[in-house]
């Protein structure tokens, strides 16, 4: 006791006496059973744990399946069969002393015996299978395997020996356990900090250091999760390692580690038998994906050519290729996916056709608005109404376009701004384009003034045409021209529609300003009334700003000379 009191940690201390208890417990509980098994005032039949009703005619010793009895013989049921066995095999317990157990072939019917003393008939209706009188002689030797150790281990429950024993080396385990359980945990903070340490030691200015600075925290949080991972997974393995080495220790828990050692060996056995059978399909899974990989390239190489305009194909274009190649990406992947499918690891489980049948369902009920995205943008390429480059109007949006994608086009307004617009809105909209009819990627300039009826018509042609010659961005040819496009209750409006050119700004919008500048510049100079936004009544002076007051500025609203 003084030993184990000494021991470090206090953990272990409690481990290794809990362990001790719990073998006691367990020899004492199987020294009780023997005792009650070889009681000379009565024979008291061995102790059955509850079985089901298919299981009532098994015969147990200590935990220890011997055998089951299925047929009846000489009027004797199945249960009375493995009955008799047990008062037989309790009495021979009893009174043997060399305790030699010999099985005796008598025709379709095999004899045990111990010491001379029958225990028990087995006849070939007690096994399964198709020729059940075949069985009986390799069954018979089984069952003779059986019952020999689980009667040496009758007589290991009376000797304290191999109580002391197997105490000992459940102290020797847990001390064993407990300190590898300290060291999983130990090499799981080393691996940490190594990793820790190795990530704050990368060079800043290396292009790996800048990318591991982005990304440290996300390096360390899969660091921390793999390695607890793994420190569970050998937790585990080591757990159940001890528990089952425990159980061999002592007789009476001695089948149930056997069985926990079947189990896990059986895990390992299909786990490898699993991996060794998926071999073939996964190599059949991959050169499906390589020729799916080197069709997508061929595809892709095709279709980039005639992006470039270096290759012509029926109706595809520079427009149509890149929509194209997505397609044909997308179609060329998953048909290899369905092909490669039938020979993925599991596919046939019920597992993996649950997992796809509500794959299939959340795609069906939560992607149907990413559907009608996809669609209305490759609606969009394929009908060539947009291009990136044009300028464009869709509803109160007006810019140039510069992404196209299956869910969104963006567009740049000109004004600071990137619009996203969804492609199932833009193909429900009337779509302005002002860059189709314009050659060189340009675009149409056009302006509304609206004048009084009191000005000439052909005055108000002249000093829009007289901006537009002054616009450094307006094209010469095709030449510009002015309508009327509407006769309104107080005034005229006239549009003037123009090209850009070469000189013409980048932006629409500033070309725009440029226009709307030189458009008030020649009315002001003239001396003729905008009448915009709205036209009242007629006034003593025109509304236009004097010549000398063109160039004036804004006074200050306050002195600032102070603050200098």
């Amino acid at each position: 006791m003084l030993l184990l009191l000494s021991l470090p940690g206090r953990w272990l201390r409690v481990f290794v006496i809990a362990s001790i208890a719990w073998g006691v417990s367990m020899q004492s509980l199987a020294v009780d059973e023997t005792a009650a098994l070889a009681s000379a005032s009565a024979l008291v039949l061995p102790k059955v744990a509850a079985v089901s009703e298919d299981e009532a005619s098994t015969l147990y010793l200590h935990n220890r399946k011997i055998v089951t009895f299925r047929a009846s013989l000489l009027g004797d049921t199945a249960a009375d069969r493995m009955k008799l066995a047990q008062l037989a095999l309790a009495t021979a317990l009893k009174t043997s002393q060399g305790r030699l157990i010999t099985i005796t072939p008598l025709g379709d019917s095999v004899r045990f015996e111990m010491d001379g003393a029958t225990l028990f008939y087995l006849v070939a209706g007690d096994f399964r299978g198709p020729r059940p009188a075949s069985l009986l002689d390799a069954a018979s030797r089984d069952v003779l395997a059986r019952l020999q150790t689980a009667v040496a281990e009758n007589k290991e429950l009376n000797d304290p020996g191999s109580l002391l024993k197997g105490l000992g080396y459940c102290v020797l385990a847990s001390l064993v356990t407990y300190l590898l359980m300290r060291g999983i945990l130990w090499g799981r903070v080393q691996v940490t900090q190594r990793v820790r340490r190795a990530l704050a030691q990368r060079p800043a200015g290396s292009i790996s250091g800048n990318l591991l600075a982005t990304s440290v925290d996300h390096v360390l949080a899969a660091t921390r999760m793999s390695t607890a991972a793994l420190s569970w997974i050998l937790g585990l393995l080591l757990f159940d390692a001890w528990a089952t080495f425990m159980l061999h220790q002592f007789a009476y828990t001695r089948p149930w580690g056997e069985r926990s050692t079947a189990w896990l060996f059986d895990v390992m056995k299909d786990f490898a038998l699993a991996t060794v059978g998926a071999v073939p399909g996964l190599i059949t899974a991959m050169l499906i994906f390589v020729i799916a990989r080197v069709v997508s390239n061929v595809s892709k190489a095709v279709l980039d050519k005639i992006e470039r305009g270096e290759m012509q194909m029926g109706w595809l274009d520079a427009d149509t290729a890149v929509p194209t190649r997505r397609l044909a990406s997308v179609v060329i992947w998953l048909f290899a996916l369905a092909m490669a499918y039938p020979y993925l690891p599991g596919a046939n489980s019920e597992a993996f056709k649950g997992l796809t049948v509500l794959a299939g369902l959340m795609l069906s009920l939560g992607a149907s608005g990413m559907v009608g995205q996809a669609l209305s943008g490759l609606s969009l390429m394929f009908s060539r109404s947009i291009r990136v480059g044009e300028y464009l109007k869709v509803g109160d949006i007006e810019g140039t376009v510069v992404t196209m994608g299956l869910f969104t086009t963006k567009v740049h307004t000109g004004m600071g701004e990137e619009v996203s617009l969804p492609n199932n809105l833009i193909f429900a909209q009337p779509i302005r384009n002002f860059s189709r009819l314009v050659k060189d990627g340009r675009f149409m300039l056009h302006t509304a003034v609206t004048i009084g009826y009191s000005t000439p018509w052909r005055q108000v042609h002249a000093l829009l045409l007289e901006a537009a010659d002054r616009t450094a961005g307006v094209a010469k040819e095709p030449a510009p021209y002015v309508v009327q496009t509407a006769l309104s209750d107080f005034y005229v409006e006239y549009r003037l529609c123009a090209q850009s050119n070469m000189f013409a700004p980048g932006r629409r919008i500033e070309a725009m300003n440029q226009l709307h500048a030189n458009v008030l510049d020649v009315f002001n100079e003239h001396g003729v009334q905008i009448m915009s936004p709205h036209y009242m009544a007629d006034t003593d002076a025109p509304q236009v700003v004097a010549p000398g007051a063109w160039a004036s500025q804004p006074k200050p609203t306050v002195d600032r000379s102070a603050d200098v």
